[in-house]
């Protein structure tokens, strides 16, 4: 079965799901195509910064019925003790994944978007078109594909990326706990190897989301045994296990998460999402990132689909540009905090220096955030 489309986007995740409420929003006819069903959970910080809430209301789109958490403040420990608190100058909310992207699939097949859930096994361009197969063997013509597969896909062999053929000795742990926990605060604690992001969702739930480099953790026979032996010697991190309730019944878990530079255009297909870029978590602005990337994509596309004031190539250029602009300096930022962070000493030093001088913080805090986003014209 051959169908047509004006806009194809692969992945259902954040990014993915915004582009399209976009882009039908405009009039376009819009097919998403996502591997599994919602809701899902997914292994994330899920923390938002406020800088999207401007371009979510002119999406029309609400989460007060979802009721996230209003995030306010900042900490930051190391595993010696020292410990930093700021307040965030933007602020942010806290929403699950599972509760976040559902609700966004819904709003989206409620406006009239198709929404499949399915695999898409190869993407080619051709004649200035798009085609797209996938696994269930139903072919789409499309006059624009946005990959939105997320941070490591199948697909990124197809299409030769060059970041998919090195390893990465990175892997991250996920779960929600029941718990005690500032509901304004968002948490990054910092250990051995890593860096653990804590804040509260929807319901009371706590989000404990970790990174860790490999290395340290295939020392140790799981995961319970890894975060008592290597996490635990961060005393707040502790003090947070031992005092909560894991409400999932194993935690989940990703490998393989790779912080080397993508390409935002690969065979015409622009990427968006954590499928361009990947954020150290220990900035904890993925999300708005992935959002953020995706309405400028959308409002690129949209412009040259209908207005056609300039080639695709001039089209895919400008992307870029603007992807670089918003976001080089964050995925700078974010490996260098990391890289700093990685040390023992080098974080006593940094949140003693921080601490004294709040002016300081508060750039470095810029750094990896970005100003309110601007209404679509």
């Amino acid at each position: 079965m051959q169908i047509e489309t004006d806009i194809l986007i692969v992945g259902g995740g954040l990014a993915g799901l915004t582009a399209a409420l976009h882009l039908q929003k405009t009039g376009l006819q819009v097919t998403l195509v996502e591997k599994n069903s919602y809701p899902h959970h997914k292994v994330c910080g899920e923390y938002v910064s406020n800088e999207v809430l401007p371009y979510f209301n002119w999406l029309g789109i609400s989460f007060e019925s979802l009721k996230p958490s209003s995030i306010t403040h900042l900490q930051v420990t190391s595993v010696q003790g020292a410990s930093l608190h700021a307040d965030l100058p933007l602020g942010g909310f806290g929403l699950s994944r599972y509760a976040m992207d559902g609700f966004l699939c819904q709003e989206l097949q409620k406006r009239g978007a198709s929404v499949l859930f399915d695999t898409v096994t190869d993407v080619s361009f051709c004649n200035d078109k798009f085609v797209v197969e996938l696994a269930s063997g139903t072919r789409f013509i499309s006059k624009q594909v946005l990959g939105a597969f997320g941070k490591r896909s199948a697909l990124d062999k197809t299409l030769r990326r060059n970041f998919i053929n090195h390893k990465s000795p990175y892997l991250a742990v996920k779960a929600h706990y029941a718990g005690e926990f500032p509901a304004n605060q968002v948490a990054l604690h910092n250990f051995e190897g890593g860096y653990c992001g804590v804040s509260m969702v929807e319901d009371d739930k706590l989000n404990i989301c970790y990174l860790a480099h490999y290395d340290s953790f295939k020392r140790y026979k799981d995961i319970e045994n890894y975060q008592q032996q290597v996490l635990y010697r961060n005393k707040s991190l502790k003090g947070i296990f031992e005092n909560s309730k894991m409400v999932f019944e194993v935690p989940i878990t990703i490998s393989q998460i790779c912080f080397e530079s993508k390409e935002p255009v690969v065979n015409h297909i622009i990427m968006i999402g954590d499928t361009a870029a990947l954020i150290h978590p220990l900035c904890g602005n993925g999300m708005a990132m992935a959002i953020h990337s995706a309405k400028i994509a959308a409002e690129l596309i949209g412009r040259f689909l209908y207005e056609k004031a300039q080639s695709r190539a001039a089209m895919e250029q400008d992307y870029i540009r603007q992807w670089k602009a918003c976001f080089q300096t964050r995925l700078f930022a974010g490996r260098i905090f990391s890289s700093a962070f990685g040390h023992k000493m080098v974080q006593t030093i940094a949140l003693g220096t921080l601490n004294k001088l709040p002016g300081l913080l508060s750039k470095t805090i810029k750094m990896t955030h970005g100003k309110p986003l601007s209404i679509p014209e």
